[in-house]
């Protein structure tokens, strides 16, 4: 007999302010550490436009001027993920994995590895044959970027994850160097394809393959449940109803 599949609980978020969620990811990491909320969590969800910079970043892979960016009302946030620049907004679709990557014995190397799995299954899905770069983590088609990878650890939880272009718009990409790099450009699944790709669709391809190659069972869940501290219990409920 198979052994029981590990449970992680998954919420689908509304399109959300980064600053908002990179609080809610806080919350719970801190909350897992002090051990009021047990279960690994997979947040996803949509950003409205904003810039981030991660550890490595700065502005100065910005190639537009700070007044620019106060008129087209885009954000710049600095945080504590790995990684340099990049855009988020709708239409890419975030993945926050919130796991103890320690209890489950993934080593960061393999973690990384795996959330590039992730993404380059979905492509396939599409016909998109995407692969890894050694020099700089992530999904790439030819050379062009389509999905990214910034995480942090603290105490042994991740957070933060990746970032995986479908039917965002293109263009804040190029008022900077992507994740620090001149001369290479992003794409989309929309970019690739030459038509929309169906939101919902993608989504469930992502929840699909983080089951598979976590080798998981995801078990929906929602805000108010995470933040009550009993989304595992309340979830499972709901599963057996």
């Amino acid at each position: 007999m198979n052994p029981k599949p590990t449970t992680w609980l998954c919420a689908k978020l509304p399109i959300t302010a980064y600053g908002d969620a990179l609080n809610l990811q806080r919350n719970l990491v801190a909350a897992k550490i002090n051990k009021t909320i047990s279960p690994d969590i997979i947040l996803l969800l949509e950003h409205l436009p904003v810039f981030t910079l991660g550890r490595r970043g700065g502005r100065k892979n910005l190639t537009v001027s700070r007044e620019f960016l106060e008129k087209s009302g885009i954000q710049v946030i600095q945080v504590e993920r790995g990684g340099d620049i990049t855009f988020h907004g709708p239409g890419q679709i975030v993945c926050y994995p919130i796991i103890n990557l320690k209890e489950n014995r993934i080593k960061v190397v393999d973690y990384v590895t795996s959330l590039e799995e992730i993404m380059i299954r979905t492509a396939v899905e599409w016909g998109i044959t995407a692969k890894r770069n050694s020099l700089n983590r992530g999904i790439w088609v030819g050379d062009n970027k389509l999905g990214s990878i910034g995480i942090a650890i603290r105490r042994g939880i991740s957070f933060h994850g990746f970032a995986y272009n479908v039917n965002i718009s293109l263009k804040p990409f190029e008022w900077t160097n992507p994740c620090g790099l001149e001369d290479i450009r992003m794409t989309s699944m929309e970019q690739k394809l030459s038509q929309k790709i169906s939101m919902n669709q993608v989504y469930k391809s992502v929840k699909r393959h983080i089951e598979e190659v976590f080798e998981v069972d995801l078990i929906k869940t929602d805000l108010q449940e995470l933040m009550c501290g009993n989304g595992y219990e309340e979830a499972t409920k709901k599963r057996k109803v």
